[in-house]
């Protein structure tokens, strides 16, 4: 409404001042452009409902000039840049060198159970030695009580003293002081006044977290203090990021739960912790995460299957409640994740909406649809450099769409790359086995196939009126990636 009252007094304005029209055209057009990607902020916003329209508009009558924002913001003008905070070092020293990932997670005295030396055992236990050398963990020790940081430090340094020595483990503490006021906050979504102040200096606590962190590596991993990793989750991590290189993303997601799996790039870490610290009483922390995404222009999530990461904690850190959040696509033992070489992806099959062939071939939750395929229909992937594959897995359908498999396919692998009109495809191929129940399997590929392969193809065998879902198709190779 006031952006609407604004219009009205710029036109009549401009009614009475025709001369001066022509110069008032482009301020109005901003006022005007403002005003639209406002309202569209919070309309496309699933998040804020009515009420939090309401608490919009009375935050917009309050200017934020009180203390308690002046300690916090008042670097705010170089939103790139560190937060001046003095932290403790409670055990472990300044890196002589940066790491490929840092995990960093907050921990704070709770009333039932505490998890965070079992979360640190398990990060360690699930790494191999050299999996150890590139990763470092940072564990701020986020409570006011100083006598239970120094005790629950004692525990750490005798657990894990090669760690500490090592480089792979530093424990923090941000002191009181640099913490804005946590009392007398506003009471959004009814919260009680004690969880507000909760779910408040949580916020800040991973804002100070991430700002210790923003310098220590390549990447960052979110976790929570209650957390089972999935074994040699870095490798199957790095997998996903070489696999998403040359393509734009701000998070990437392992685990669908809260802050838990959550992956950076640690240059957007200072940005990241200064939006926490900006909005710290506003929401949650994992309804933050997903508006600094959205604000980045990462629009949809980007979260991957198996979860590396499992939820293990029984009682919150919120006053001792039950918490039996569990994520079910996790995987401990058995993740074993696709390599997936670079490739192009071709198919003469009509793709139904925007569900594309790239999607079949993401390691992203999403899959490719097409309308009902006929003999002689194909989907081939071409890739960048030639490639030995070592085992080819295609699964079709879905749970909710169990007829819109393969029903007769055959799998086959190729060489020797020829440019068409409709794009490349390989000049020579080799079935390697057919479709049965939508799913086809080829182990050992390196002992059957003497040449190096160019292109894997899809090719159906018989016509059918259902309609083709290709849920996944995964690509084993026999060396790393980036070799």
């Amino acid at each position: 409404s006031n952006c609407i009252s604004v219009m009205r007094l710029l036109w009549k304005y401009m009614d009475k001042m025709r001369c001066f029209r022509k110069r008032l055209t482009i301020p109005f057009l901003g006022i005007l452009i403002t005003c639209l990607l406002f309202v569209n902020l919070y309309m496309e916003d699933g998040y804020v409902l009515e009420e939090d329209k309401r608490q919009l508009r009375e935050t917009s009558i309050h200017p934020l000039n009180s203390e308690r924002y002046v300690h916090t913001f008042k670097d705010l003008s170089n939103f790139s840049g560190a937060i001046n905070v003095t932290y403790r070092y409670l055990a472990g020293s300044h890196l002589p060198r940066k790491r490929y990932l840092t995990i960093g997670l907050s921990s704070v005295k709770r009333k039932r159970g505490n998890y965070v030396l079992e979360t640190i055992k398990s990060i360690f236990d699930q790494s191999s030695y050299e999996e150890l050398k590139e990763i470092v963990v940072v564990v701020h020790l986020a409570e006011f009580d100083l006598d239970w940081c120094e005790s629950l430090v004692q525990d750490i340094t005798r657990k894990f003293a090669h760690h500490v020595i090592a480089g792979r483990l530093l424990v923090i503490h941000a002191p009181e002081e640099y913490y804005p006021v946590l009392d007398g906050l506003k009471r959004n979504y009814n919260d009680p006044e004690d969880r507000v102040r909760f779910r408040s200096k949580q916020n800040v606590d991973y804002a100070f977290l991430l700002n210790f962190c923003s310098n220590l590596s390549d990447y960052y991993m979110m976790l929570e203090d209650d957390v089972r990793c999935s074994k040699n989750f870095l490798t199957a991590m790095k997998k996903v990021v070489t696999s998403r290189e040359g393509s734009y993303w701000v998070t990437l997601e392992f685990s669908k739960l809260g802050y838990i799996g959550k992956l950076y790039h640690s240059n957007d870490l200072p940005r990241l912790a200064r939006f926490l610290l900006m909005f710290y009483q506003e929401m949650p922390c994992d309804w933050l995460l997903i508006h600094f995404r959205g604000l980045l222009a990462q629009k949809d999530v980007i979260r991957f299957k198996p979860s590396l990461f499992q939820h293990m904690g029984y009682y919150s850190s919120y006053k001792g409640a039950e918490n039996k959040l569990k994520d079910d696509d996790f995987e401990e033992d058995s993740f074993d994740i696709p390599d997936n070489p670079p490739a192009s992806l071709y198919t003469n099959i009509n793709v139904f909406e925007n569900y594309d062939a790239t999607k079949a071939y993401s390691s992203v939750d999403e899959y490719f649809w097409g309308k009902s395929p006929s003999t002689g229909d194909f989907f081939i992937i071409v890739f960048d450099k030639l490639t030995k594959l070592t085992k080819i897995k295609i699964t079709t359908g879905t749970d909710d769409r169990q007829n819109d498999i393969l029903h007769h396919g055959a799998l086959e692998v190729g060489e020797k790359v020829i440019g068409t009109k409709k794009g490349k495809r390989c000049s020579t191929y080799i079935t390697l086995g057919e479709f049965k129940n939508g799913q086809v399997e080829a182990q050992e590929i390196e002992h059957k196939i003497t040449f190096d392969i160019e292109c894997v193809r899809i090719v159906v065998t018989a016509s059918q009126k259902e309609w083709l879902i290709i849920r996944s198709i995964s690509l084993w190779t026999t060396q790393p990636p980036n070799q």
